[in-house]
């Protein structure tokens, strides 16, 4: 840009001292040419008629001053090139046709224009002013010349071409001198911005212990001093957040496993009081059914927790096994025929073809029945759409309810630990909040990976992805991340392209 700017002011400066230059050297050129003019028709109007023919040379060498200007006549009613008449070796040729057609119009006035001034003899050719006018013999009405003065401009060219190089070389030092101010400026502003950019890649990377050179005390320097200020905030902070996290982890395993000896005890206690249930009053019998609900309930948290933990210190391991995924998902449902019945759902099947793949079939049945529990419960009696789907690398499970949903906000937040989207509503099953954290886990224990789509009104979507066999990588799933669009399933179970042959379960029965 500041070389754009130089550029621009040379090229308005060179113009506005050349048109400087030029004028005044039109100006004189003028005066002297008016003044010779005068002189020369005074010398000819003075001559004798009849020899005016033979004095013309000599008069017209008496009005030249070599080295200013050179004189060229020529008669206007003559063809004859004998009777043009020039000092030294100019050419008549050099004065151009526009001039001569203007000087030929109107004698009155003087005409002037830019040219280059040819010689004979090998004479190099320079640039040159033409003033030219018309001569009249006042003897003879006859008698009319062209007289043209040709004032050379070599000494201005010379003085332009020392302005033009002059302006040149300043303004090439100015580039320089603005381009090592530009390097300098950007050696001490944008190499410290760069370096803290480093340290903060660095930090991102988990090296917190890295830190910015603080040199001088301008504003980089103190920008240095508060970055590193911050890097040691931030390292604290997450030091301290990991010794939190290490104790909550810590805690949660211990009293886990702290709680299942006595747990053991009062299930043997329970245990003992249910199956004589019927020897008991009404009250006392109730009592002893709620007391066995809630150590059913007491050991899937104190479970969940333990599975935590265990993943927590990485300690879950595979026990794979080739498996068709549809069995795992018939099995899900007989365990919740019950719960089916009482809720009213229907199930729609969309598993046409097997979908085999290698995984441990415990956990995957632990991530459906999260997955068909949830969508039973929070279904608001609406069906629910189970699709299974596989193909070169991986095999897919896909659970739809049509319930209340969650924003898109919370796909993330529902794989929480002890999140809820609703925890004041009421549910007819556990809910310990861990569920959906746990087969998150379970998936990517797998190397595959567990999505989730919502919408408040419609429903949600889970999708569960895992690879055929551990050593394949993911990179897309055969079922969609979104409900289809060609899947539409209403109350009183109208289907519209269900796009594969389907099973529909009402509370257990098949048809």
């Amino acid at each position: 840009m500041s070389t754009i700017v130089l550029i621009l002011v040379g090229w308005v400066m060179m113009s506005q001292v050349t048109d400087g230059i030029l004028e005044s050297r039109r100006d004189s050129a003028q005066k002297e040419a008016v003044a010779q003019l005068a002189s020369l028709t005074g010398s000819i109007n003075a001559a004798d008629p009849a020899q005016i023919a033979q004095k013309l040379s000599v008069l017209v060498a008496g009005s030249n001053r070599p080295g200013l200007y050179e004189v060229v006549l020529i008669p206007t009613d003559r063809a004859d090139s004998n009777a043009i008449r020039s000092t030294g070796l100019v050419k008549s040729d050099s004065i151009p046709a526009e001039l001569r057609a203007s000087v030929a119009a109107d004698g009155t006035k003087l005409y002037d224009t830019y040219l280059r001034i040819d010689y004979f003899d090998g004479v190099q050719s320079e640039p040159g002013l033409a003033i030219g006018s018309q001569l009249r013999v006042l003897n003879s009405t006859a008698q009319r010349y062209e007289v043209y003065f040709l004032f050379p401009l070599t000494a201005q060219k010379e003085t332009l071409d020392v302005v033009q190089r002059a302006l040149v070389t300043a303004g090439l030092l100015l580039v320089v001198l603005l381009g090592a101010v530009a390097w300098l400026v950007t050696r001490q502003v944008v190499t410290p911005v760069r370096m803290a950019r480093r340290i903060a890649e660095r930090l991102a990377a988990g090296r917190l212990e890295e830190r910015m050179q603080v040199r001088g005390t301008d504003d980089l320097a103190r920008l240095a001093v508060s970055f590193n200020k911050m890097a040691s905030n931030l390292q604290q902070q997450i030091r301290r957040l990991e010794e939190l996290s290490r104790l909550q982890r810590r805690f949660v395993s211990d009293v886990s496993h702290e709680l299942r000896t006595p747990l053991t005890t009062v299930r043997m206690a329970a245990d003992l009081l249910h199956e004589t249930r019927d020897d008991f009053d009404p009250i006392t019998r109730r009592s002893v059914e709620l007391l066995q609900n809630e150590l059913n309930r007491f050991e899937e948290l104190l479970a969940d927790l333990l599975e935590i933990s265990r993943f927590d210190a990485g300690a879950a391991a595979l026990d794979l096994e080739d498996v068709d995924l549809r069995d795992i998902v018939s099995r899900v449902l007989e365990n919740h025929e019950t719960l089916l019945q009482r809720k009213g759902c229907e199930v729609v099947l969309a598993m046409a073809e097997p979908c085999r793949a290698q995984v441990d079939s415990r956990r995957i049945e632990r991530i459906l029945r999260n997955l068909i529990g949830n969508a039973i419960e929070h279904s608001e009696g609406r069906p629910i759409l189970i699709s299974t789907a596989y193909d070169e690398e991986a095999a897919a499970v896909a659970v739809r309810d049509h319930g209340v949903g969650f924003r898109a906000e919370e796909a993330d937040m529902v794989f929480s630990r002890f999140w809820r989207a609703d925890p004041a509503r009421a549910r007819t099953t556990g809910g310990t909040g861990l569920g959906l954290s746990i087969a998150l886990e379970d998936a990517r224990l797998h190397g595959g990976r567990l999505d989730a789509w919502g919408s408040p009104g419609d429903g949600a979507y889970f999708r569960l992805t895992l690879p055929q066999r551990p050593d394949i990588t993911l990179t897309g799933s055969p079922l969609p991340a979104r409900p289809a669009d060609a899947v539409r399933v209403v109350t009183g179970m109208s289907l519209v392209d269900v796009g594969a042959p389907y099973q529909k379960l009402t509370g257990g029965d098949e048809s």
